[in-house]
């Protein structure tokens, strides 16, 4: 099968497509036959053995797919033939098979496309126990959104108005991603930088009358995470996801003290692998809004596969427009 390698730590130009022999199959697994896969910003570290999780050399990088199941144990809950979105940990993903728990394994609606639903679990999960587990989001309340173009930041556009957010405010760098952010059903945009050399904050100050926002979706981090809590409404919540800016900032304590207000951890992984069936009870909400239509699905950029340090590459350079998925179909 095809795959995508990583045999030195090089960063995205050091990926390589070779052929490698398929992953054995066990009785307690279920085959997919992989159509597309999911690209990260973990993808991009783990080229350069940046993440936490370091896998030895050579490996296959990757965590999300969509495919068609081959093969799956009797009572699984699959069959052959089943059109199915999957996780596949840390690794293994970008290939033309892979073999991997029932657990985390998800049928998806007709209406999602294969393509899509690459891009699918691993932000909207993220998305959903952020917003959900973690941000207590409540009917009515405002949500700001930074790195609103990119994966994460689309997917919390998408989900954050279905889970009954009233306003949902992006914040991006340029006119061309506000473009991303708008379709994506942010109710207002604003440029990190205006051309008036207005800083987003005062924006949002504005946007909001001057009462600042509830939750704060962050999977940026660096320096504007401090008007992040400035920018709250009293019991507002900044969720941290990640560090895609580089810094990883610190927090003065005082600041939470002065108008009542939560910086929170969103760390779905570690919580939903100490959770037997957490996974299924996100996809029991998820799965009928996306078969309705009430939650759109993504529309990811696609590159195929021979094009996977490009992909991997926009992650780290932040050129990624939404979503990027790997097509790996001939």
């Amino acid at each position: 099968m095809r795959a995508v390698h990583i045999t030195r730590l090089d960063g995205p130009e050091s990926v390589e497509i070779v052929d490698v022999d398929e992953p054995a199959a066990r009785d307690d697994a279920v085959v997919v036959d992989v159509h597309a896969a999911g690209v990260a910003f973990p993808d991009a570290l783990l080229t350069r053995g940046l993440y936490q999780y370091k896998p030895d050399l050579p490996f296959v990088p990757g965590s999300e797919i969509a495919g068609v199941v081959r093969s799956a144990p009797e009572g699984s809950g699959f069959a052959a033939g089943d059109r199915v979105a999957a996780l596949t940990g840390l690794s293994d993903g970008m290939a033309e098979v892979a073999v991997v728990s029932p657990d985390t394994v998800f049928k998806l609606p007709d209406a999602v496309s294969l393509t899509a639903g690459a891009g699918l679990l691993f932000n909207d999960l993220t998305v959903h126990f952020a917003l959900r587990e973690r941000g207590r989001l409540t009917e009515g309340e405002t949500v700001l959104v930074h790195g609103a173009a990119g994966g994460i930041g689309t997917s919390a556009l998408r989900m954050a108005p279905v889970l009954g957010a009233s306003k949902v405010i992006a914040v991006v760098s340029s006119e061309a991603k506000a473009d991303i952010a708008r379709a994506a059903g942010a109710t207002d945009v604003v440029l990190v930088t205006d051309e008036t050399g207005r800083g987003w904050k005062d924006a949002v100050k504005e946007l909001t009358g001057g009462k600042g926002v509830d939750v704060v979706v962050d999977p940026v981090g660096g320096d504007r995470f401090t008007d992040s809590i400035r920018s709250l409404a009293p019991s507002g919540r900044v969720l941290v996801l990640g560090f895609t800016g580089g810094e990883i900032p610190t927090v003065k304590v005082n600041r939470l003290l002065l108008n009542n207000v939560d910086v929170v951890g969103v760390g779905w992984g570690a919580w939903w692998m100490t959770r037997p069936g957490y996974l299924a009870t996100q996809w029991a909400e998820l799965e009928p809004l996306l078969a309705s239509g009430k939650l759109t699905a993504p529309e990811p950029s696609v590159f195929p596969i021979e094009k996977a340090a490009e992909a991997i590459a926009s992650l780290e350079n932040r050129t990624a427009a939404g979503k990027v998925v790997l097509q790996l179909v001939r």
